[in-house]
Parts: structure tokens; C-alpha cells; sequence
């Protein structure tokens, strides 16, 4: 490696860990991603076994936001592609991005990270040195010391897991969802699922169609979503676009969610299945599952408060007297924010809480932008676009092409955000790293320079400008400008419906002519959106 180059390390060889490889290529830097597996892909890709500190999703995974949604910006997925990815579909795209770049050449597999500290020249350079376990070479330890360090370990690998009164008792198997990989070990067992996530309501659903009985444990409730919106297409894409967003902007809160709730109400009656919450429909972390109602309704799955206690042979649910028995406890409790080769006096982790700027950089280091962590976050959304995204900007600050605010600045958002998430989320750990996703996007873009310039093409360029308003917001709208931009992002906008569609037709041409594509908005509603969107634009809302 040049000595004159900038030197980046990556901790996490993941699909963040490619996409922040890849931004960092692109400024010319010299790049070393450490892996403690054997392979890139993170959690998408399936394995058997059961590693601590090692995430990966069950065998039959499917991720919960559209393929054209959750894209790489400069990358769209193969049209063939289904809309709603299993996680080896997942895996293939991971690779087929990273063999665009070579990104295996920069991994280096099988390395553990056991501690990450300020160098000894820190205060002077903002150095970082890395200490790593190479289990290539019978565990050798060794140090290397670099410029910045992006941290893209997510925050799926430390099992949240609570414990229950006389749980000792129990002679049956507790189980983290962490270590559920397919249904047999459970099939003809009587199991209960606690937690309402989507780990919960996934695992429950599976479950139903081989074991004798499963029970779905809440303490809270949900709003149900699902992956088939509106004429069949992927509800996020019809969901996410700007127009929308521009108009639960200007509407009350309690409004907005009122009109969400009897949309949900219309699917199913959420008090009638014992599902609905006490909170707000956008009071929680969105819940998408398609199956559960039908496992409900045919009784295959059997909704139950909290667990009061256990039994020997089972539990006794709140407002219960009776034993409910089951072989099973499967605990989808979700996971802890965890750094173990972090000191805690560096970057303090408490109740899920990490005081980050725009959930990367901590303002009470020195150096604030030599340390990000990338991926962080929970959006209401696509997780992927917002680590490249956040990547994008990380490598334009080592590049000095940039500066972040000063401490004060930093530190007062980090506060306003807490606050908005405390007003607006119900009172959980899980809710400490929110974001809606076009919002957040577009701050992050507004950072790197490559928030699209919408006045500008309504001039311009008229049909681009109506897709980056009323159709889906994809992420290669942030390639059309700016640092590293893109010559086929405005293709790829101007299509996103076409490869929507292309998954679908999956059978031979029908040669009966065809009725047309109905028209996304009539006149009407077009007019009517034109002034809706003129009002936010003097509010400083869309453009």
C-alpha cells in the first residue's frame, strides 16, 4: 500500500461493509474490511450454525422492502429479480455488486476484531489502531493503524434476552430467535413465540405449519402491514414517494395516523384478533407480515398476552390462572446495540442509546469524523440505500471535501432527535435509532451534495421531475448530481415500474391484446397534488 493514501479500515464485511468499501475506492483510498466469517453477505447469507456473535437470517427470510427500494444507488437489481427478495437473492446481489469492484480482494476473511482504540498519535491525527485475532494464522494477533474506521457490524449480533419468573423451573427449551434457523426441530411441539417484531411474527407463521400449536406473545400489540399494496404492487414503493410524504407532512399527526389505522381496520379487524396496540399506528417500528392474519383466522396461531411466569411444563399467561403447556419458549426479543471492542468510556452504550450525529459520529471525540459507524439505524424503509448513503458521506469528509458541524451543533440535533423519537414512539429499547426514510435520505444527500434538485427539473426536465415526485423513491435519484454521480440513474428512475413488472411475467406473452396501464393520477388529483406540492414548496417542505 502507498504510504500517501489515505488508509481506511472497515470492520464488517457485510453488504455495509461493501457499499462503505466501495465509497472509499472511489476517493482513491487505500481499504482493508475485516471478517470474522468466511464469507461476505453479513446475516443475508444462510448458514446452519449457530455462531455467537455471528448474525444470519433463518432459511426461509424474505426482506421486508422491495427489491427497487432497497438498491444500491448506482446498481439496480436484475428485472427478473422477484420484487421481494429471499435472502439467497439477496446474497447474489451482494455479489454481483461487489465483483463490479473486486470487493473480495480488500475483505480479509476469518479475522476477529478484539479491540479498536485511539492510536497513540490520536490527538494530533485522529489515527485509530486496530488490534485483530487472524484465525488463518493460529489466532495471531496482530495491529494495524489507519486514517478512519467505518464500523458496519449493524446491530442484529448481541441477543436482547429477558428472563421471566421461575423460569429455572421450566424443563422445556428457551430459545433466542438469534439461533432459529428452520422449523423441523420444532414440528408436533407446542411453542410459544414472544415478542411482536417481525423475527416474532415470521418465526410464529413458519412455525404454524408444523407444530402442534403455537401461542404469539405481546405485551403491546401491533399494526399489521404487508408486503402487497395497492393493485398488487410492493406497498413500499407506492407508499414512499414524495408526494406522500410531502402530505403526512402538512397534516396532523394524530390525523395521518387515524387514516393509516382504518386502512389497517379494513384488512383486519386489529381488536377482534386481540393485535391491536395502544399506541399510534406510526407510534412503532413498522410490523410486515402477510400470513399472520390467516394463521390467526384459521387458528394455527393463537394470539396471548405477556408470560406472567413459567411452569415446569409451561407458562401461565397475564390475566390468567391456568398453565398453558408448551415444549418451546422461542424468544423474539430482539438485540442489544453492542460494540464489545469499543471501551464504553469511548462510545457509551446505554439502553440502546448511542449518542451519534445523524447515528454516525460521536461529537465528544477529538475527531469526530475519523470514526463512523455506518448502518446503524432502523428506518421506517430500506436499510441498504441509507449505509451507502452514509458511506458517501464518510468518504467525501476523509477526502476533506467536507466538514462536519462544530460539537455544539452536532450534540444539540443528536438531543432533538431523541426527544422527536421519545414524543413520537412508544417508551422501548427498540425504538432509539428511528428514522423515516426519505427524510433522513435526503438530510444525508444534503450533506454529500447529491439531494436531487427538484425545482430545477421541474423546469427542465419535466418527466423526471414527475417520477422523483409521484413515483417510488428509489435510491438512484442521489446519482443524478453531485460527487460520483451516475449517467443511468435517470434511466433507472424513468423504469423502476418496468422491472416492478418484469418479475411478475413469468409465464409466456398472452396474445389477447392487453387493457393498457392505467393512468398513475387523473387530471383531477394531478392538478390538485401541483397546488398541494406549490403550498409545501413555500414551506420549505419538499424542495
Amino acid at each position: 500500500m502507498s504510504d500517501n493514501k489515505i488508509r481506511i479500515g472497515i470492520i464488517g464485511g457485510g453488504a455495509s461493509g461493501a457499499t462503505a468499501c466501495k465509497a472509499c475506492l472511489e476517493e482513491g483510498f487505500d481499504v482493508v474490511v475485516f471478517e470474522r466469517s468466511t464469507y461476505t453477505g453479513g446475516l443475508w447469507r444462510y448458514h446452519d450454525e449457530d455462531v455467537d456473535g455471528v448474525a444470519s437470517v433463518a432459511k426461509s427470510t424474505i426482506i421486508n422492502s422491495s427489491k427497487e427500494m432497497s438498491a444500491f444507488s448506482d446498481f439496480p437489481p436484475p428485472k427478473e429479480f422477484p420484487n421481494y427478495m429471499h435472502n439467497s437473492k439477496m446474497v447474489k446481489y451482494f455479489d454481483l455488486y461487489g465483483e463490479k469492484f473486486g470487493y473480495e480482494k480488500y475483505v480479509r476473511f476469518r479475522h476477529d476484531i478484539i479491540k479498536l482504540e485511539p492510536n497513540g498519535d490520536y490527538e494530533s491525527t485522529g489515527r485509530w489502531k486496530i488490534t485483530a485475532k487472524d484465525n488463518n494464522n493460529a489466532g495471531k494477533l496482530t495491529e494495524h493503524v489507519f486514517d478512519g474506521v467505518m464500523v458496519c457490524t449493524g446491530h442484529h449480533v448481541t441477543p436482547q434476552v429477558p428472563t421471566f419468573k421461575d423460569q429455572h423451573l421450566f424443563k422445556g427449551q428457551v430459545v433466542h430467535t438469534h439461533s432459529y434457523k428452520k422449523p423441523d426441530p420444532y414440528s408436533d411441539k407446542k411453542v410459544v413465540v414472544v415478542g411482536i417484531g417481525n423475527s416474532a411474527g415470521d418465526a410464529a407463521v413458519e412455525l404454524s405449519t408444523v407444530s402442534e400449536k403455537v401461542y404469539l406473545s405481546t405485551r403491546t400489540g401491533t399494526w399489521i402491514s404487508y408486503r402487497v399494496g395497492q393493485n398488487g404492487m410492493p406497498s413500499d414503493s407506492t407508499f414512499l414517494r414524495r408526494s406522500k410524504n410531502v402530505l403526512t407532512s402538512l397534516l396532523p399527526y394524530d390525523t395521518v395516523c387515524s387514516f393509516m389505522e382504518k386502512g389497517a381496520n379494513k384488512r383486519i379487524d386489529h381488536e377482534e384478533y386481540q393485535l391491536k396496540p395502544k399506541h399510534r399506528f406510526l407510534s412503532q417500528h413498522v410490523f410486515v407480515n402477510d400470513a399472520l392474519p390467516n394463521r390467526i383466522l384459521s387458528g394455527t396461531v393463537c394470539v396471548k398476552p405477556d408470560i406472567d411466569r413459567f411452569t415446569p411444563n409451561g407458562v401461565i399467561f397475564k390475566g390468567e390462572s391456568q398453565e398453558t403447556p408448551c415444549d418451546v419458549v422461542l424468544l423474539a426479543t430482539g438485540y442489544k446495540v453492542s460494540f464489545p471492542f469499543i471501551s464504553q468510556s469511548l462510545i457509551p452504550v446505554k439502553n440502546n442509546q448511542v449518542e451519534l450525529y445523524k447515528y454516525m459520529f460521536s461529537p465528544k471525540l477529538a475527531h469526530p469524523k475519523t470514526l463512523a459507524f455506518i448502518s446503524l439505524i432502523q428506518p421506517i424503509g430500506a436499510i441498504l440505500p441509507i449505509g451507502e448513503m452514509q458511506s458517501r458521506w464518510f468518504a467525501q469528509l476523509m477526502a476533506n471535501k467536507l466538514k462536519l458541524p462544530d460539537r455544539q451543533t452536532m450534540s444539540a440535533e443528536i438531543e432533538t432527535k431523541k426527544q422527536l423519537i421519545r414524543q413520537r414512539y412508544y417508551n422501548s429499547d427498540r425504538h432509539t435509532i428511528q428514522v423515516d426514510w426519505i427524510s433522513f435520505m435526503d438530510e444525508l444527500a444534503g450533506q454529500v451534495g447529491v439531494k436531487p434538485p427538484l425545482l430545477k427539473y421541474f423546469f427542465t426536465d419535466p418527466e423526471l421531475w414527475r417520477a422523483l415526485v409521484f413515483g417510488p423513491s428509489v435510491p438512484y435519484q442521489y446519482r443524478l448530481e453531485g460527487p460520483h454521480s451516475w449517467s443511468g440513474a435517470r434511466g433507472a428512475i424513468l423504469t423502476v415500474e418496468d422491472r416492478i413488472g418484469a418479475a411478475l411475467k413469468t409465464r409466456a406473452p398472452d396474445s389477447r391484446k392487453s387493457r393498457g396501464t392505467k393512468s398513475l393520477l387523473t387530471f383531477t388529483r394531478f392538478v390538485g397534488l401541483i397546488l398541494l406540492l406549490i403550498f409545501a414548496y413555500l414551506f420549505n417542505l419538499l424542495f
